[in-house]
């Protein structure tokens, strides 16, 4: 079936021709492309730190710090978590965005590296995540970060993620409550709406895909419940923590990040939402396209606001 072409901006070229290969072969040979640039670690400007800590069902996981030198302490923490349909490994500008954040919202970004399908299927990522979470809050002080002062975030799956993560914190009565939700183009009902119905074929990612990764990450779903498989679903958003959310035009997930932003905004919690045009899931890997660069500076404006930073500059 010929593939159905669609108004996208040209300043996604040539991403907007790409979409990945969803099988087991396929999935391995792109996770051995992507790697962390080094050129991070010759950044004058920035402490780059790793470090393992405990994940779910006594496994190990890693978790970087990214810290501007002159950060002054406590310092404010963004909880990174990347996208990537939760079975590719964070790429290149997952990273560079990461420090993009440290930099100019001034902050700790802690990024971690959470373990993924086809090895290690749902409930592992969630698990993983939540563990990071508890861990930041727990070590605030020996890592020289605010405890009350961690926005939390990611694209795609690590929206989910993200979003998980809140649950599970509200849900096991942890007393940690993010100070905000930063999520682009989440993916948040595993029902689909109607831009999963009407984008089966969009580059990058499409619904045709959702529904192909869906064996390597949640063979059994009884195994998680179902708020942690798709947050939008779940009895109650009560008491999750404010929230940026943007979405893409011609993407399977758009509706996903409509919906949450409807959702939470009748729960009573404030909603800063964008919709973007002329663009498509994970557009925003083309780090210097004009409406990437746009919405990247509005997420650190938004992010400098919730922090505490807007009246800083660097």
């Amino acid at each position: 079936m010929k593939r159905q072409k669609y108004p996208i901006n040209r300043e996604y070229f040539p991403l907007s021709l790409y979409t990945p290969t969803m099988t087991r072969k396929g999935i391995e040979r792109a996770n051995r492309l992507y790697r962390e640039p080094k050129s991070i670690y010759r950044d004058p400007e920035l402490i780059i730190s790793k470090v393992n800590i405990p994940g779910y069902n006594d496994g190990e996981i890693e978790l970087m710090l990214i810290t501007p030198v002159d950060i002054e302490r406590p310092a404010p923490c963004f909880y990174h978590i990347h996208g990537g349909g939760f079975v590719f490994e964070a790429t290149s500008a997952h990273y560079r965005r990461a420090v993009s954040f440290a930099k100019e919202a001034e902050c700790v970004v802690a990024f971690v590296r959470y373990r993924q399908g086809p090895d290690y299927t749902f409930p592992y990522p969630q698990e993983d995540c939540f563990a990071a979470l508890v861990w930041l809050h727990e070590h605030a002080a020996e890592i020289g970060i605010d405890p009350d002062r961690i926005g939390i975030g990611g694209d795609s799956a690590g929206g989910t993620l993200a979003v998980t993560s809140c649950l599970m914190a509200r849900d096991r009565e942890t007393g940690i409550k993010p100070l905000f939700q930063l999520l682009i183009y989440p993916f948040l009902d595993r029902r689909g709406g109607e831009s999963y119905r009407k984008y089966t074929d969009t580059p990058v990612w499409n619904s045709t895909l959702s529904k192909q990764v869906d064996q390597f990450i949640n063979p059994n779903p009884e195994d998680t419940p179902l708020a942690y498989r798709s947050p939008v679903e779940a009895d109650s958003l009560e008491g999750l923590p404010q929230a940026y959310i943007e979405v893409a035009e011609f993407d399977a997930l758009r509706d996903d990040g409509i919906l949450y932003s409807k959702l939470l905004q009748e729960a009573g919690i404030d909603v800063e939402f964008h919709d973007t045009h002329g663009t498509m899931h994970g557009y925003d890997y083309i780090l210097k396209a004009p409406t990437t660069q746009l919405m990247q500076v509005l997420r650190i404006e938004y992010m400098k606001r919730k922090f505490g930073n807007e009246g800083s500059a660097r």
